[in-house]
């Protein structure tokens, strides 16, 4: 599971202002082998972390471009995913690869042969000197990618903007903090990294029930927080990019070491998009 927040401003009124300002969580099992988030090999433009499951390695979850293309995904909560389907984290690698789609062309190729897939939501954006643009599709739900409006959006593991508790909590948060021009970039980081720890549980909530038939009471309860904390699976990376009026790009991510949640590392990149 995992939960993403973000506001999309193409043109911002004030240059102390940002195009985007992207907030996630990674949830997963924590032992699934993984790279933390770094520059793919020596000189290259992409950065994001990076899955080293057997079979899924070289997928991710969330990355970005120096070019300025970026990518996320999260999963559809579902009963009884196929154990045999394709990874889903290509999809977003794909895309940070591909020199010759742009954002929207993209996910109606991939809507094409979503059917090999389980459920999934995936955010496609580029952000260019000429204009930023932000979509989305999810294969649960309408067959046609869509064109996001500047505004507020958040993302767990039901379609965009689904109104599960959890993610109205985190919304009202995440915008309480984003509205906040007295903020530093810093700060900015810090205070969206409490929006993703905030681990209360936003129980009952029966629409994240009735979509998690199979699942236990207590794993249900536990995926009702924005930061998931269960027995060998939860929130294990947080991640906030930044990107301001100028084109300057600030990735933070803080990611838990050696299964143990008392243990973290934080990593901060700062560059500038290439036009």
């Amino acid at each position: 599971m995992c939960i993403i927040f973000l506001k999309f401003d193409p043109r911002p009124a004030s240059k102390n202002a940002y195009r985007l300002i992207l907030a996630a969580n990674r949830d997963e099992f924590y032992n699934r082998p993984s790279k933390a988030a770094d520059f793919w090999g020596t000189n290259s433009e992409i950065l994001s972390g990076l899955d080293l499951e057997y079979g899924k390695e070289g997928g991710t979850w969330l990355g970005i471009s120096k070019r300025g293309k970026l990518a996320a995904i999260t999963n559809y909560l579902e009963g009884h995913p196929n154990p045999d389907a394709q990874g889903r984290g290509f999809l977003v690698s794909n895309y940070l690869m591909d020199k010759d789609q742009d954002c929207y062309s993209y996910l109606k190729k991939v809507s094409t042969e979503s059917h090999v897939y389980n459920g999934f939501n995936l955010i496609t954006a580029e952000f260019k000197a000429e204009q930023d643009t932000v979509c989305y599709y999810g294969n649960r739900g309408s067959p046609e990618p869509i064109h996001l409006k500047p505004g507020v959006y958040s993302l767990s593991n039901s379609l965009l903007d689904t109104p599960w508790r959890k993610l109205l909590q985190g919304k009202r948060h995440f915008t309480s903090v984003v509205n906040d021009q007295s903020l530093s970039c810093d700060g900015l980081v810090q205070e969206l990294l409490g929006v993703l720890n905030n681990e209360d549980l936003n129980t009952p909530d029966p629409a994240l029930e009735s979509q998690g038939d199979g699942y236990s009471l207590s794993m249900i309860q536990a995926l009702s927080a924005v930061c998931v904390r269960y027995p060998h699976y939860g929130t294990r990376t947080n991640t906030v990019i930044l990107i301001d009026a100028e084109g300057n790009v600030t990735f933070t991510e803080r990611t838990m070491l050696n299964c143990d949640t008392s243990k973290w590392s934080t990593s901060s990149f700062q560059f500038t998009l290439q036009d």
